[in-house]
């Protein structure tokens, strides 16, 4: 019986397999374990770009901040409309008219009346040159007589009658002056007149206290309108903004006179430029947002109100800005967060300081980036202090 404790030859060639495939193993993990840990990483970058604008967005409509209820201060039956919903109008533009007949005739009697007062002036005009004439013509006689007396080709009692006459003569004259000043007195009171029956009459046509549009015509023609009741409602142009809500944790922001940008839902691809005009004392409490007025620099033409709008208010503008995704920042808070950079070729960890986010969700380094490091967009498996590792591309903002 052999009692040999060698291995037999196939037993041995199960042994060799075995630890030629164990080595192979480990030399395949070694091989992989330095592609993982030593060779250098590509990684992206985030982007650098000039102009960055950090801007506040909101939400609202289309509003006007002068919208007025037109109507007539008198009664009246409506003869005429000129003006339509959705018509625009200039300032002084006719409306509206009511029947105005009897009031027309009140008018060309005030018109006549000042006719009529402005010829008695010229009538009394011509009485005051008629007496002062014969009271020169008195006086010369009176004169001459006088001088006569002594002679005694005159009698006393012509002297005395001709002294009699010159004082009619100057009584006569200050009649016909002082009835100039009534004549002129009654001229007035008839031109008051007619002012007024000019005034009353103008109030039977309603016209436009500015340039704007029609919002609505309330009226239609043989309604017969109280005074003050609306035949118009109206809205100015330059008034017409977009009443934005912002929330109010971005509001603290917001200052009046900033640049802003106002969509409208009808047409998305025209951005129009505006500016913050107000911001409303009073907040909306239950949606927790601060209103925003916001002024068209120039108002279109085709404008609506309370359509959709958006608001997108530029708060501040930073020159120059690498904005990271905020997927690529970890432990963000109070506007501090810590990204992994690459640094002479290797990666590193750095604590950066960041400005408010931007609407497209990225985050704007302004503080603690050297120039010449690069900040890694997007986390990639692998990454550790101090590999090396070189960029692959600018990820896009």
């Amino acid at each position: 019986m052999n009692t040999s404790l060698e291995p037999r030859p196939k037993a041995r060639r199960r042994i060799y397999l075995l630890v030629g495939a164990a080595v192979v193993i480990v030399a395949a993990g070694a091989f992989l374990g330095w592609r993982a840990l030593l060779r250098p990483l590509t990684v992206e970058a985030a982007p650098l770009r000039s102009g960055v604008r950090e801007q506040v967005f909101g939400l609202g409509v289309t509003a006007a901040r002068v919208q007025s209820a037109v109507g007539f201060k008198v009664a009246g039956v409506l003869a005429e409309l000129a003006a339509d919903e959705g018509d625009p109008i200039r300032s002084g533009q006719v409306l509206a008219r009511l029947q105005s007949r009897d009031v027309q005739a009140q008018v060309a009697v005030a018109q006549a009346a000042v006719l009529q007062a402005r010829e008695n002036i010229v009538k009394a005009q011509a009485d005051v040159l008629s007496t002062s004439a014969s009271l020169i013509n008195v006086r010369r006689i009176a004169q001459r007589d006088a001088t006569l007396l002594d002679t005694g080709v005159v009698s006393r009692e012509q002297a005395q009658t001709d002294e009699a006459a010159v004082r009619v003569a100057s009584a006569n004259r200050a009649v016909a002056q002082s009835e100039v000043a009534v004549a002129r007195a009654a001229l007035r009171s008839a031109e008051a007149q007619q002012t007024f029956e000019e005034a009353t009459l103008a109030q039977y046509t309603l016209r436009a206290p500015y340039d704007g549009w029609v919002v609505a015509r309330n009226l239609e023609l043989g309604s017969m309108p109280n005074p003050g009741q609306p035949v118009f409602t109206l809205v100015q142009a330059g008034s017409v903004w977009a009443v934005g809500y912002v929330d109010e944790r971005l509001a603290g922001r917001l200052q009046v006179g900033q640049p802003a940008q106002i969509v409208l839902r009808s047409d998305p691809g025209r951005p129009l430029a505006g500016h913050v005009a107000r911001i409303e004392i009073q907040s909306d409490s239950v949606n927790e947002e601060r209103v925003v007025d916001v002024a068209f620099d120039h108002v279109p033409p085709d404008i609506h109100l309370a359509e959709q709008a958006q608001v997108e208010i530029t708060t501040a503008m930073l020159p120059r800005a690498v904005l990271v995704p905020q997927a690529a920042i970890s432990g963000l808070q109070g506007g501090r967060g810590t990204v992994w950079t690459v640094e002479q070729g290797r990666i590193a960890r750095r604590t950066v300081d960041f400005g408010p986010q931007l609407l497209d969700g990225a985050m704007p380094v302004v503080g603690g980036l050297p120039a010449g490091v690069a900040v890694v967009a997007r986390p990639v498996a692998g990454l550790r202090v101090g590999r090396a590792a070189r960029i692959g591309g600018r990820a896009r903002s």
